[in-house]
């Protein structure tokens, strides 16, 4: 009896439809197979052979899957079979196979893509370059309106050829009766950057453009192709003025305007996107404007950005949120500041905000609420959970509850005497209360854990060098912290210090003038001033605390310092 054998067997083994479909019938609620597909005549043989490709696949047999299906797909010449003997063989790289079943496929469907598309690829990644090229050409030639389309396809579809000089080669050959086509160019242009051609590239880009000055994606392919920073804006800045509707281009130029710092002028490009009403609403935009507008201390300009991004289903509306919390921290509007951290959902920014909202508590006088909120919050890992204690532990001595900081530490590395972090602050801690024996073992037991761990060197060299003990360890130590992290200015401020201590006062001050000018820190003020004093230069030392001191008022060491040498 004969029966439309592929489109009844497919859908009867993988669904479980086991009633057989008599001819001209479809089985209840599926609809009848299209009519271009081959009446065969369904046998044992074929009916045994499916089964078996398909068993063979769900096992992992793909190359006997393979053979079972390309045998099927000659006899029956259904498309779909064809399509699943080149896609098992594919999968399988059995190339060979592959490429005769999409070569079936196309036959068997002539106006479907897929087939075709496949065939390219495979003559791609089995380097067969001539027969490439042929069949590349007749795509070309055949695609009539939409060979521009087909043009800018070629990328992808030479995307695994091996040789990236010959697929240039390819490209070049097919593309040469279309050169009136600015999509030929841009195809060369990927061709020739593929094989790292960068001057072929360009060329072809500005060929292109030639042809379609206002077309976005040759201008954005050139920008990128451009040497430095300052070229690519110089470009990207000339295209949008030329083409004032050109949002991608704006978008990249405005991007790289942010790359130089050149803040003011990038938010004006972001400006100008949010004025059209077809970007208007888009969310990278506005949280770009609203972050440019705190870099610029336009604090107004950045809420009213954040606010309305707040509202909206943005991949960064928590990091708004927080941003708003900053905010109104900043401008004492404790009950709003809180509640936009309260907002915050957990993820990345859940504990940077559960973190300032305990500080604005704690500024409020709230100090056992703010405590509360940070060990209520939720912690993902003991790594989390070490931030809050941390946190905790700041408000603590803050509050000038340093023996209480510590043992909120203490008991956080007793639960996890390994993590790195809390080995770090407890010892810090310890050394404020005096507890110099504790400070040293958790140093030495954080090195022994993470012996790249500059800043823990460079602590323990530096509490050694402030109390005038063990200078030549303290030496060791620092030199081990700078070759670690040699441009940190607290560790160059921690070299000038020691090398102080061992009476080098020219070698101290070059350390601490270089380190001075990475960071105008307060405390690395009161070591530079200090040197100069000594060297003589009183009056450099005044200026340099005076300095320090009207940005820094509160500052402890920086005020012992200034009383010890101006009583």
């Amino acid at each position: 009896m004969k029966r439309r054998l592929l489109p009844i067997v497919l859908a009867a083994v993988a669904l479980g439809v086991h009633a057989a479909v008599q001819d001209g019938d479809t089985a209840p609620g599926e609809a009848a197979p299209p009519a271009s597909l081959p009446a065969v005549a369904l046998t044992p043989q074929m009916m045994y052979q499916f089964l078996l490709a398909e068993i063979a696949g769900a096992r992992g047999q793909v190359g006997l899957s393979s053979e079972a299906y390309i045998d099927l797909a000659r006899r029956t010449r259904d498309p779909r079979v064809a399509r699943r003997a080149a896609e098992i063989a594919l999968f399988a790289r059995h190339y060979d196979t592959a490429l005769e079943a999409a070569r079936l496929w196309a036959e068997i469907e002539p106006g479907a893509d897929k087939p075709r598309q496949m065939m390219s690829g495979l003559l791609s990644v089995t380097s067969r370059s001539e027969e490439l090229a042929a069949h590349l050409s007749r795509e070309l030639d055949a695609a009539g309106e939409h060979r521009g389309g087909l043009l800018m396809q070629l990328h992808r579809l030479l995307a695994r050829h091996p040789d990236k000089l010959d697929a240039q080669r390819i490209v070049d050959k097919v593309t040469t009766p279309y050169l009136e086509l600015p999509e030929a160019h841009f195809a060369r242009a990927q061709a020739a950057q593929a094989a790292r051609d960068t001057g072929v590239a360009l060329s072809e880009l500005d060929r292109a453009l030639s042809l379609r000055s206002d077309w976005e994606p040759a201008a954005l392919a050139r920008a990128q192709l451009t040497g430095n920073a300052p070229e690519q804006i110089k470009f990207l800045a000339a295209f949008v003025e030329a083409n004032p509707k050109a949002r991608d281009a704006r978008l990249a130029y405005a991007r790289a305007l942010v790359g130089e710092k050149r803040y003011g002028e990038a938010r004006g490009q972001f400006q100008m996107l949010l004025d059209n009403p077809d970007t208007a609403n888009n969310g990278d935009v506005i949280f770009a404007v609203g972050v440019l507008s705190l870099q610029l201390h336009d604090f107004d300009e950045a809420e009213a950005r954040f606010k309305r991004l707040a509202g909206m289903d943005h991949a960064e509306v928590d990091t708004a949120r927080l941003y708003l919390g900053q905010i109104g921290e900043d401008r004492k509007r404790w009950d709003e500041a809180l509640a936009w951290y309260g907002a915050v959902t957990p993820g990345n920014q859940y504990l940077p905000a559960r973190m300032r909202a305990a500080h604005v508590l704690a500024r409020q006088g709230k100090l056992a609420e703010a405590r509360q909120l940070l060990q209520q919050s939720s912690a993902g890992n003991p790594a989390e959970r070490g931030q809050l204690l941390i946190a905790e532990a700041q408000l603590l001595r803050e509050a000038g509850k340093g023996e209480d900081a510590y043992a909120v530490v203490a008991a956080g590395l007793a639960a996890h005497p390994d993590q790195t972090d809390l080995l770090y602050e407890s010892a810090m801690l310890a050394e404020r209360i005096d507890r110099l024996d504790v400070m040293e073992r958790n140093l030495r037991r954080l090195i022994e854990i993470k012996p790249d761990h500059a800043h823990a060197y460079n602590a323990l060299g530096f509490s050694l060098a402030d109390r005038n003990l063990r200078l030549d360890e303290a030496l060791q130590l620092i030199d081990k912290a700078l070759q670690l992290a040699p441009e940190d200015p607290f560790i160059l401020d921690s070299k000038g210090w020691v090398m102080f201590r061992l009476g080098d006062a020219q070698g101290a001050l070059e350390a601490l003038q270089k380190a001075f000018a990475l960071r105008a820190d307060p405390e690395i003020a009161a070591h530079l001033g200090e040197v100069l004093w000594t060297l003589g230069r009183q009056d450099e030392a005044r200026h340099t605390w005076e300095a320090a001191a009207k940005v820094s008022p509160d500052n402890a060491p920086l005020l012992g310092t200034i009383k010890k040498y101006q009583p």
